[in-house]
């Protein structure tokens, strides 16, 4: 017997009608994809989402799920896998959307060194553009607007001090901050241990801060506190957690409930916060004396428009993008990256025992350590290289896109096609790093204890997109690390068990959190 036909069932009969539209319109599209234009091989994508699931298997996913390999358990891991399948250039669909893993060093200096023009742009993923606009300095399309402001922040930034010596007093500012805190903080956890984090990001993010916005942040500072926070959890929410899903339907970035409705909440109170300083700047400018960034670009609009040369890129709503991208990149990777050596100083007790030694050696332990003494502690320097290579920051790159079709390793890249630089793969390149996945600081010194400059060791990146902190950033690490290890000697809490090494993968790759126990040395 027939069902009576109501409104109810005509809505069922045309969902169902469109979700068979949708999946045999992408079958076909697949289909035609693969056999025609000689893209790179990859798995055989499913219809509507593509190659969504496997494509770095987000976290929120795994923990769902148990039968999966040890060896292919972290995003890095499993297109480490599909590399072994598919060869060094592979392919995958997100929705219907091409993207094109490159894996190994060879490979991505082909693509960004040596076709610069073609893949240094960036392409629009939808829960990144809903966020950034596609403005500022990371995420911002290659071209003339993001050239002009590239070299306007880079000109400024070391007009103040950006990657010169004249900044250490800033970071070492920072540094005995944190060694204040956490001697007193270490007496008050009773052998518990502290949590670094939040003390050496509020150090970290406050020297980007000196330079952007002129002023440095209490690490009691609440509303300060908070933006970090937020900052992360943005990053976190965006990579790892249904909110991804953004990426196949846009439209989800407009739920009422969960992540969704979280994210935009994020959204708006790190807004607030920016806008309200770069208000602050308007108000309380003088052209005479500007004290960071964010006058001298407000300047630079006051000159546009008196010469009636005014250049609709350099308003305060780009500039609002700029000053985002440069707090959270010199906040999250930086902060990440020292953390991760402390780590592993505190799993690797012998290897801290050399690298104090060296320093011992060189500089004492009276007077704090500058940037002057990285040239003598050849050692050192080699462990937080080692360190950059196993746990490289940003350990698949910012996704790059192909402005035009091009050919790479005989294969067609069309036009549009996101490519993403596995920068994991090439520090864990067997053919390139004898026992990748062991922790050796001397692979970076020669027989004669002299420091090794290998030029696969690339964890800023390569090409014209490279992190334009790199000098900040090592600097920063170098500072931090050191003087911190020149005053205390670190270990784990009796009776912890040691965090696992893969680290929480979100844009940046973040140790699992820990605590550490501290002695002072002298």
């Amino acid at each position: 017997m027939l069902l009576p036909w109501n409104p109810s069932s005509l809505q069922v009969f045309m969902v169902a009608l469109l979700v068979f539209l949708l999946v045999y319109h992408s079958a076909v599209y697949y289909q035609r994809r693969l056999m025609l234009s000689n893209i790179p091989p990859g798995p055989q994508p499913l219809p509507v989402v593509g190659n969504f699931g496997a494509l770095l298997v987000p976290s929120f996913i795994l923990r769902r799920v148990r039968k999966i390999p040890d060896r292919a358990t972290t995003p890095t891991q499993g297109l480490a896998e599909l590399a072994r399948l598919y060869g060094d250039v592979f392919s995958l669909f997100v929705g219907s959307q091409l993207m094109v893993v490159l894996n190994g060093f060879d490979v991505i200096k082909d693509a960004f060194s040596n076709q610069p023009d073609v893949f240094s742009d960036r392409p629009d993923i939808p829960v990144v553009s809903i966020m950034t606009k596609r403005k500022g300095i990371v995420f911002a399309p290659y071209g003339p607007v993001w050239r002009k402001h590239r070299k306007f922040c880079h000109a400024t930034l070391r007009n103040f001090g950006f990657g010169k010596l004249s900044l250490e007093p800033c970071i070492l500012q920072g540094v005995t901050t944190v060694k204040q805190e956490l001697l007193r903080l270490n007496r008050e956890s009773d052998g518990a241990g502290v949590d670094l984090a939040a003390l050496i990001g509020n150090a970290v993010s406050n020297v980007i801060c000196s330079l952007t916005l002129g002023q440095r942040f209490h690490h009691d500072d609440s509303e300060f506190r908070t933006l970090l926070d937020l900052m992360v959890r943005g990053l976190e929410i965006c990579v790892n957690s249904p909110a991804v899903l953004i990426n196949i339907c846009p439209l989800l970035y407009h739920l009422p409930c969960g992540v969704f409705k979280e994210l935009r909440q994020v959204e708006r109170d790190i807004t607030l916060f920016l806008k309200k300083m770069i208000a602050t700047h308007r108000d309380t400018l003088d052209p005479q004396q500007p004290r960071d960034l964010v006058d001298m670009y407000l300047m630079e609009m006051q000159s546009q428009k008196a010469a009636g040369e005014q250049d609709d890129s350099f308003t305060e709503d780009y500039l609002f993008y700029i000053i985002g991208d440069l707090i959270i990149a010199g906040t999250d990777t930086t902060t990440n990256s020292v953390l991760w050596v402390l780590l592993y100083m505190v799993l690797h007790p012998d290897v801290q025992d050399q690298v104090q030694a060296e320093i011992d050696k060189v500089v004492g332990k009276e007077r704090p350590l500058s940037l002057t003494d990285r040239g003598s502690l050849p050692y050192t320097e080699a462990t937080i290289m080692e360190v950059q290579r196993l746990a490289v920051a940003v350990p698949l790159g910012i996704p790059h896109m192909a402005s035009k079709k091009t050919e790479l390793r005989g294969y067609v890249i069309p036009q549009g096609t996101v490519v993403l630089p596995n920068l994991w793969s090439v520090h864990r390149d067997p053919t390139v790093w004898e026992e990748p996945d062991s922790f050796n600081p001397t692979r970076f010194l020669d027989a004669e204890g002299k420091l090794i400059r290998k030029e696969s060791f690339i964890p800023f990146g390569i090409g014209r997109r490279v992190c334009m902190g790199e000098q900040l950033a090592k600097m920063e690490l170098f500072l931090m690390v050191t003087n911190l290890l020149q005053s205390f000697r670190l270990r784990l809490p009796d009776g912890s068990i040691p965090p696992p090494l893969h680290g929480r993968f979100g844009l940046t790759l973040a140790p699992c959190p820990f605590a550490v126990c501290v002695r002072p040395r002298c």
